[in-house]
């Protein structure tokens, strides 16, 4: 079986829902139209990484407050009753006229009042309704000041058109129970979520092929000076550095893909805004598992055991009347 995967390395529209979520409806059609049958986006692609939190960390940052409130205001918030009619409904649309799947990261506010967020990872089924919904586990470093911690409910892979599909944010990849909970799910399609591409990204993403025998689709954000809001240069300036900000070129993508061997089918793109497209094999995955299946032959769960809870956790606060 052969599949078309479609990563959008295009700029979103920071910290404007109503823009950034038209332009990803247009980029889901675009794709499929050039035959994908699954699409990525980037994390936290709706609608930013939250990139001044690392040099606005201080306590009671008056700025990082007044940033913090504004993002809380354009993150989508979704709905958890199985319907469409939701801030991601012109996304849903989009996948469902198109019949496609899409995974895309966003700043999910769990309500609409709700003071937090989570950075999560959202996989939209090809009739529009959501087949899962990922929520990072432990925010890096400084990040924990933005997001909430996730719980296990996400750490799911379901069925798709264009294969089983599973999917992890960022350094959740450096995490060996975590990558393991999925490769006991056989992905044979790993969207790996990325704000951007250094090295030690992109070995990541090549050792989770070899490891876990699949496909992995890495999608990095491209971000220019010209996509930031004026008056958010100053915070991402102390956010990542005046070198990175005066460069003009903030995230340089580096959108690939993995093969399960761990070569690469697509080598990193870089400094393009563009929709990148390949052609898998996903039959490649069951040749390779002769040598190494980490959730089968070579498993040994008279020695190892993992269990994961996979119950979804909000407040922890029940209510009885």
């Amino acid at each position: 079986m052969t599949t078309t995967v479609a990563i959008v390395q295009q700029p979103p529209a920071l910290l404007d829902l109503d823009e950034s979520l038209r332009r990803a409806a247009v980029h889901v059609t675009a794709a499929a139209e050039a035959g994908a049958t699954l699409v990525v986006f980037p994390e936290t692609w709706l609608t930013c990484y939250p990139a001044w939190v690392f040099g606005l960390a201080g306590w009671r940052d008056t700025t990082a407050q007044q940033w913090h409130a504004r993002l809380l205001e354009q993150s989508p918030v979704l709905d958890h009753t199985g319907g469409v009619d939701d801030d991601l409904a012109p996304v849903r649309a989009a996948a469902r006229d198109a019949g496609v799947t899409v995974v895309l990261g966003l700043n999910e506010r769990p309500a609409r009042t709700s003071g937090s967020l989570y950075n999560s990872l959202i996989t939209i089924g090809p009739d529009g309704r959501t087949l899962n919904l990922h929520r990072k586990l432990t925010p890096t470093h400084t990040e924990r000041i933005v997001w909430a911690p996730g719980d296990g409910a996400g750490l799911q892979v379901v069925e798709t058109p264009a294969g089983r599909v599973g999917g992890l944010i960022c350094w959740e990849h450096f995490s060996p129970l975590t990558r393991q909970a999925l490769h006991a799910q056989n992905e044979e399609l790993h969207v790996a979520a990325w704000p951007d591409m250094p090295d030690s990204h992109t070995i990541a993403a090549r050792s989770y092929a070899l490891e876990g025998r699949c496909f992995v689709v890495s999608a990095g954000q491209i971000l220019s000076t010209d996509d930031l809001p004026d008056d958010l240069l100053d915070a991402y300036r102390a956010g990542i550095g005046p070198d990175a900000v005066d460069s003009g070129l903030i995230f340089t993508g580096g959108s690939s893909v993995a093969a399960p061997d761990g070569s690469w089918l697509v080598e990193p793109v870089f400094d393009e805004a563009r929709i990148i497209t390949a052609t898998v094999e996903l039959d490649h995955r069951y040749r390779e598992s002769l040598d190494l299946d980490v959730a089968g032959h070579y498993a040994r769960p008279d020695v190892f055991q993992l269990s994961v809870d996979r119950r979804r956790r909000d407040t922890g606060v029940t209510f009885t009347d």
